[in-house]
């Protein structure tokens, strides 16, 4: 498979070509002063053009990845505090949204791929000073999300028990499992067209070379899911929060006990259980999606799209789908075989299931640096190469991954050191916790093995696509997750018999291929010519910056 990117650009208006909205000439002589474009590197949180494809790399590497680190940490956020207060509820509830998680990100991955097109094209038209392009580009995405998403929503909903159905579980697992996990998916599902409009609103920022604005609205939402989870969970009957509220001297002088009580009395709430967390996260995004869409469109922010550019542009479409539909089968594929590995781990007792879902919350975590680092670099490497800056593209990217190694060894170190208390915290005095919590132990160690791989394979993930090599990166996945994941857990369980040590050290071996794999092909260089064509002449004097 080629590594090239298309030439064939004909489909794709340039700046200012005939196809573009003509309201783009009306704001082309404006955009050099829309508050937060970078030209003059004080007029808002976006990473001015000249540090991102001139001077030095480690500031602007460094001012992309941190944020996002930030962002990921506060999507954890949402399943750390689901995980905290369920764990409180039952273990099992916990399992039922390990096992929900992968069948959710099934459908989520189609429609994902295309966020990230619209951030690949929105950086290469961004460094190749194509800011009106950059604005269609993003109109065009957040359409084609939009339709997508009601049809992800509508069928996720309908397909939910069906799916669960088919996993070949333990009865135990059956039983007090897979009905809550159902519970949860489908409220997800009803509400995911308010999930999705954030993904595309950061993902569009952080093409643009900002990626503060969408750290700041997702702070929002997470504080809104943090308080609304309690309740929606617990209501006002054994509501942990109070409980804890009274082992703080300041809140104990209020009696939160008694408060509960009170509460109790006047309304009789109890919670919706499980589905009170999926409620909880779906407003919480809603409200993050309502901000995030109003700052593209009513403020200066962003890339410069107005609702004109809302109206379906097939050439723009086209290229969405063009560098979209791999990354969209890169994350299919990725969660088919999260699914398949599920559907390995349920053979297992419901205290391995809840481990396996617990370990891979507290992984997430590791993640945030070299996810930090992979979605800076799409950044980095998409307005090097639309500035026609190669050279300087394939300089960050190495930057980025000796420090991605580093930073995740010593990761590493510190998940070794203090394992058994940070899982622990995750689990109250509920039944199977002691065995959940022995298992989850041993899985996280084992798999700290790979957190330096970790690091490298996110950088160099993050370097194809924004070169516009999405199918590379699709590919390097796939052998990642089908070869180094799930052929190993297989066959170190049901043929080695390794029994769970086989789940840890088989899905320790993904990213450890993945990383191998993606240096060599990185290394054959052909990954530098940017997916664009060059803006017309006559766009160049007309905008500003």
């Amino acid at each position: 498979m080629s590594d090239e990117p298309s030439k064939d650009r004909t489909d794709i208006p340039p700046e200012g070509g005939e196809s573009a909205p003509d309201s783009d000439s009306d704001r082309a002589d404006g955009d050099s002063d829309r508050p937060g474009d970078g030209s003059d590197g004080d007029g808002g949180e976006r990473v001015p053009e000249e540090s991102i494809t001139e001077g030095s790399l480690v500031r602007p590497l460094f001012q992309l990845a941190w944020p996002i680190v930030v962002i990921q940490l506060l999507q954890v956020t949402y399943n750390v505090v689901d995980t905290l207060y369920l764990g409180r509820l039952s273990a099992e509830a916990v399992g039922a949204i390990s096992l929900a998680f992968p069948l959710i990100f099934l459908l989520i991955a189609v429609a994902g791929g295309f966020t990230t097109a619209g951030a690949i094209l929105v950086a290469q038209y961004t460094g190749a000073d194509g800011d009106r392009s950059a604005g269609l580009v993003a109109g065009q995405t957040i359409f084609t999300v939009s339709v997508l998403s009601v049809l992800i929503g509508v069928a996720g909903y309908f397909y939910t028990r069906p799916a669960l159905e088919l996993l070949p579980s333990d009865p135990d697992t059956a039983a007090t499992v897979i009905p809550l996990a159902a519970d949860y998916m489908e409220v997800i599902f009803a509400g995911i067209p308010l999930m999705f409009g954030f993904f595309v609103f950061s993902a569009l920022m952080r093409g643009y070379g900002d990626t503060r604005t969408p750290m700041a609205v997702m702070l929002v939402s997470v504080v809104l899911n943090v308080f609304l989870d309690p309740f929606l969970v617990f209501g006002f009957a054994e509501n942990p929060l109070f409980a804890w509220l009274a082992g703080l001297p300041v809140a104990a002088a209020f009696d939160p006990v008694a408060l509960e009580s009170s509460l109790f009395a006047v309304t009789g709430f109890t919670g919706y259980g499980i589905e009170g967390a999926a409620i909880a996260t779906i407003f919480s995004r809603g409200v993050a999606t309502a901000i995030g869409i109003w700052l593209l469109f009513g403020t200066g922010l962003g890339p410069a799209v107005t609702v004109s550019h809302l109206v379906p542009d097939l050439g723009f479409i086209r290229d969405i789908f063009r560098l979209g539909l791999p990354s969209s089968v890169e994350q299919t594929t990725s969660a088919l075989a999260m699914i398949t590995l599920t559907a390995m781990v349920v053979t297992f007792s419901p205290p391995v299931v809840a481990a396996y879902g617990l370990g891979n919350r507290l992984i997430s975590l590791v993640f945030l640096p070299a996810m930090g680092l992979g979605r800076a670099i799409d950044t980095m490497v998409g307005q090097n190469l639309g500035a026609d800056r190669a050279d300087r593209a394939a300089r960050s990217v190495k930057l980025a991954a000796g420090t991605g190694a580093g930073v995740m060894f010593l990761v590493a170190v510190v998940a070794v050191a203090f394992t058994e208390p940070i899982v622990g915290a995750f689990l109250g005095d509920v039944p199977d916790a002691p065995a959940t919590v022995s298992y989850a132990v041993e899985y996280v160690r084992v798999r700290s093995v790979e957190f330096a791989f970790i690091g490298v394979s996110q950088v160099i993930l993050g370097a194809f696509r924004g070169a516009g090599n999405t199918k590379t990166a699709m590919v390097i996945s796939i052998l990642t997750l089908w070869v180094g994941r799930v052929a190993s857990v297989g066959y170190l369980v049901f043929v080695a018999g390794w029994g769970e040590t086989g789940v840890w050290v088989g899905m320790a071996l993904g990213n450890i291929l993945g990383a191998i794999i993606g240096v060599a092909w990185f290394a054959r260089g052909t990954w530098t010519e940017r997916y664009i064509g060059d803006p017309e002449p006559d766009v160049d004097a007309a905008v500003g910056d």
